[in-house]
């Protein structure tokens, strides 16, 4: 059985107890320190010294448009301040449909689908990252994000169609040009804090699933398998996502609120595949490898027979120790 099909069948929900493993996507400068350490050249390397089942092609930087604009935006600086941003000023739907919207047709994914042709034989999670909640905190502002959605709730809806409107299509460019190379549809927005959601579950439903469920569509369309990623305590939602249709949740912030390893399997083990939860705000920052190795088998055990392990965030910065990767890891194959 290859690491495709190890890690598909995981996200069917026909695991056999061999669990998958994934590092992530360490810091540049946690992988030049690991890299060093080990004498390996690159992060595809260091991937291979693990045995590690998958591969993330990241799709974002797909767009080129003729103008020289970043995505979204619009010829100005998408941040200005943390409550004044690019799109800060707009009131009305007329402003958001005379906004100059990027066109899905300005992405080239030659660079994308020439990594995929390197990577057949693993499991390849790719797409545009299609981070329309982040989008809207950076094109409004958060605070002003968020009061929006109260006072002026047309408007929040107009521009995050647009957004998704862009994601929509070209993730359905992408997927029909990618064809099978590509397994899983992964792609995140971090709408959780340590302790519940950053929106009431009203606004969640309104202003922010629906977009979910269009973007799931597409991954659906192209029969590919859809992970999730979102930090935080999300649990009051995982339910809706299901009903959504993703297949597996990504990254499973240990220390967040609900976010254990034995209520999610209770809640919800019947119903999707899990990645991540090895602790990166404690365990592997400050534990020794073996107590890591002695809370992934606890992991393994908890989250049953369709589990990716994997850290609770896949930005392994510097002060993780290689020790305890090579901890996390050696547990995966114990």
């Amino acid at each position: 059985m290859t690491k495709r099909e190890k890690i598909l069948r995981i996200f069917r929900r026909e695991g056999d107890g061999t669990c998958g493993s994934w590092i992530g996507n360490p810091d540049p400068k946690t992988l030049e320190i690991y890299l060093t350490a080990l004498g390996l050249s690159d992060l595809e390397a260091l991937q291979t010294h693990f045995g590690d089942d998958c591969r993330w092609v990241f799709a974002q930087d797909c767009y080129r448009a003729e103008s020289g604009n970043q995505l979204f935006d619009f010829g100005a600086q998408k941040v200005q301040s943390l409550d004044r941003c690019t799109l800060a000023h707009v009131e009305t739907v007329a402003e958001v449909e005379s906004l100059p919207w990027p066109d899905p047709a300005d992405c080239d994914f030659t660079d994308a689908i020439a990594k995929l042709d390197t990577m057949q034989d693993k499991a390849v999670f790719s797409g545009m990252w299609s981070c329309f909640f982040h989008d809207m905190c950076d094109l409004l502002g958060m605070e002003e994000y968020f009061v929006k959605m109260y006072t002026h709730p047309a408007v929040v809806e107009a521009l995050t169609e647009k957004v998704v409107d862009f994601y929509v299509a070209a993730n359905d460019r992408f997927f029909a040009e990618a064809g099978d190379r590509v397994d899983t549809f992964f792609f995140g927005n971090d709408f959780g804090t340590q302790r519940d959601l950053l929106v009431s579950m009203a606004c969640f439903e309104r202003f922010i699933l629906p977009s979910f469920r269009r973007l799931i569509q597409v991954a659906k369309k192209h029969q590919k398998k859809v992970l999730l990623h979102s930090c935080g305590a999300i649990s009051r939602v995982i339910p809706a996502l299901i009903d959504a249709g993703i297949d597996a949740l990504h990254p499973l912030q240990a220390k967040a609120s609900g976010m254990d390893a034995r209520t999610l399997f209770r809640e919800y083990g019947s119903d999707i595949a899990f990645v991540g939860g090895v602790d990166t705000q404690e365990l592997l920052v400050t534990g020794s490898p073996t107590e890591v190795y002695d809370e992934v088998m606890r992991l393994r055990e908890a989250f049953g027979p369709n589990f990716v392990v994997s850290p609770s965030h896949e930005a392994l910065l510097p002060n993780v120790p290689l020790a305890n990767v090579e901890a996390m890891f050696r547990a995966v194959y114990a």
